[in-house]
C-alpha cells in the first residue's frame, strides 16, 4: 500500500499529514544542528529533544481513539499507527544518540547503574516490540485477541515513559508534569468507557477537571517528596495564573476544548444524517 494513500488506493490528505507532521521536529533538529543552534552542549540537547518528543508522540498516539470517537472522524484511525511509531522512532534516535555522545561502553554502564536509564530502556524494548507488530501481516499471525493483548502494553510504555522524564528533568518538572497530567485523562477515559460502555461530552468536561486535581496533586507530591521546594507554594501556584498557568490548567483546558468539540459534533450529527438520507427519499419519492 503506497504510503500516502488508504487501502483503497485514493490519496489520503489524513496520512499525509500525519507523516509531514511527525518528520517536522527532525527537520527542526537537522536545522539546528546544521546552524550551531543547539547551545554549548549540543549532543545533550538533542538527547533531550528527540526524548520529549518521543514521548509527546507517544501520548498522540493514545489520543487517537478517544478523538476518533469524541469527533465522530473515523479517518484519524490512520494516526494510531503513524504516531506510535514516529514514538518509536525518536525514541530510539534519543538511545542512539546518547551512546554516541557517551559511547557504547559507558552508555551501558549508565544504563545498567541509573534507575531512570533503566526505565527509558524497558520502555524503548517494549515500544519496539510493538512496532515489529503494529504492520497488518502481524496482526494476521498473532491473531487480533492476541494482538490486542500485546499491544495493551502501551499504558505501561506510557507510564514508563513519564517515570523516566521526571527523574530525567529532576528540578524543573513542567513539562514531565503536563504528560503525566495528559495521561491521566487519557487513562481515565478508557476507563471510563470500559465502565459505562460510551463518555458523553459531559462526562469529557468531568474527566477534565479530575484530571486536572490530579494533575495539580502530582505536581505537589513530585515537589514534596523529591525536591526542597515548599509543596504548599506549589499548591497555591496552581490554584492562581500569577506564575503563568501551571500543567494542571492546561490538562484542564484541553479536557473542556475536546468535551466542547464533541458536544457540537454531537449536535450537528442530526443534520449530517438528514442530508445523507435526503436523496435517498426524494430518490423513493420520485420512483413512486
Amino acid at each position: 500500500m503506497p504510503l500516502f494513500h488508504e487501502r483503497s488506493g485514493k490519496f489520503s490528505p489524513e496520512k499525509t499529514l500525519f507523516i509531514v507532521a511527525t518528520t517536522l521536529p527532525a527537520v527542526w533538529l537537522a536545522g539546528l544542528a546544521a546552524n550551531g543552534m543547539l547551545g554549548a552542549r549540543p549532543w545533550t540537547e538533542a538527547i533531550h529533544f528527540t526524548g520529549l518528543w518521543a514521548i509527546r508522540f507517544l501520548a498522540v498516539t493514545l489520543a487517537i481513539t478517544p478523538l476518533r470517537k469524541l469527533l465522530s472522524y473515523p479517518k484519524l484511525y490512520f494516526g494510531r499507527r503513524i504516531f506510535g511509531l514516529a514514538a518509536l522512532f525518536y525514541a530510539a534516535f534519543h538511545l542512539l544518540l546518547f551512546v554516541v555522545d557517551q559511547g557504547a561502553g559507558r552508555a551501558l554502564s549508565e544504563i545498567v547503574l541509573r534507575i531512570y536509564l533503566t526505565i527509558g530502556a524497558v520502555a524503548l524494548m517494549l515500544l519496539i516490540a510493538l512496532g515489529a507488530t503494529s504492520f497488518d501481516g502481524a496482526i494476521r499471525r498473532l491473531g487480533t485477541e492476541r494482538w490486542n493483548q500485546l499491544h495493551m502494553a502501551v499504558y505501561g510504555i506510557a507510564l514508563l515513559g513519564a517515570v523516566h522524564f521526571f527523574l530525567q528533568s529532576k528540578l524543573d518538572v513542567t513539562e514531565p508534569v503536563l504528560m503525566a497530567g495528559l495521561f491521566v485523562f487519557l487513562f481515565a477515559y478508557r476507563i471510563a468507557v470500559r465502565l459505562s460502555g460510551d463518555v458523553t461530552p459531559l462526562g469529557v468536561a468531568g474527566l477534565a477537571v479530575l484530571s486536572a486535581l490530579l494533575t495539580a496533586g502530582v505536581e505537589v507530591l513530585w515537589y514534596g517528596l523529591a525536591t526542597r521546594v515548599d509543596p504548599w507554594l506549589v499548591a497555591e501556584a496552581n490554584l492562581s495564573l500569577d506564575l503563568g498557568p501551571r500543567p494542571a490548567w492546561w490538562v484542564l483546558g484541553a479536557g473542556l476544548a475536546l468535551a466542547l468539540f464533541a458536544a457540537q459534533r454531537r449536535e450537528a450529527a442530526p443534520a449530517r444524517g438528514r442530508r445523507r438520507t435526503a436523496p435517498a427519499t426524494q430518490t423513493k419519492i420520485e420512483a413512486s
